[in-house]
């Protein structure tokens, strides 16, 4: 279902000039204020959505202590990863360039999924909320550099991240291009939204 919803706004972009005005909006929002944007976007889809929906669905809308507790352990994490994640997409960007071609997106997905994601985002943040389950005990960083752990808790996460996250990618490769070649004035501000996906 979110892959769906993903791919049905990617089309919407390119479909509809209302829906690539609203999301040219929000691209000129966030180059206005740069990582904070990233950084308050992360904490909200990363830790006060995901506690909002655990409270109208599995407490019948009744908020816990717990609940604040949980806040305050992840809405650092999930600053620190949008800050990092951005972080990783600038890098891509300028050592592979910004151009939405099938060789800079294969590229970029493999950096992400066979890079990033195997050795630090995956670990990261299996062992992040393992961590906090534990009681902030330290087994689980010393678990975490062995075969078994990673076999058994960091794997299964990764089928899960491959597709969701190659979606996300491909859609932000896409908005990335068009608004980098609008800000070189490499289009016009009304030009069709095909023109973002070729190098001029």
């Amino acid at each position: 279902m979110i892959q769906a919803l993903m791919l049905a706004l990617l089309i919407a972009f390119y479909a509809s000039s209302s829906v690539s005005a609203a999301l040219w909006q929000l691209a000129e929002f966030k180059r206005r204020h740069g990582v904070l944007f990233v950084i308050l976007a992360a904490v909200a889809a990363g830790a006060v959505v995901p506690e909002l929906f655990l409270i109208l669905f599995f407490q019948r809308a009744r908020p816990k202590r717990r609940n604040l507790r949980n806040l305050l352990f992840t809405i650092p994490v999930w600053a620190f990863d949008g800050w990092l994640v951005d972080l990783l997409y600038r890098g891509e960007a300028a050592l592979l360039g910004d151009v939405a071609s099938v060789p800079v997106v294969l590229a970029k997905i493999g950096i992400d999924q066979f890079g990033y994601n195997v050795l630090f985002a995956a670990p990261f943040g299996v062992l992040t909320y393992e961590w906090k389950n534990s009681g902030l005990s330290l087994r689980p960083v010393r678990d975490l550099f062995t075969w078994r752990h990673y076999r058994d808790k960091i794997l299964p996460t990764l089928p899960l991240q491959f597709p969701l996250f190659s979606l996300a990618l491909s859609f932000w490769v896409l908005l990335l291009t068009y608004m980098t070649n609008r800000f070189a004035g490499k289009i016009e501000a009304d030009a069709p939204l095909a023109l973002a996906t070729r190098e001029l």
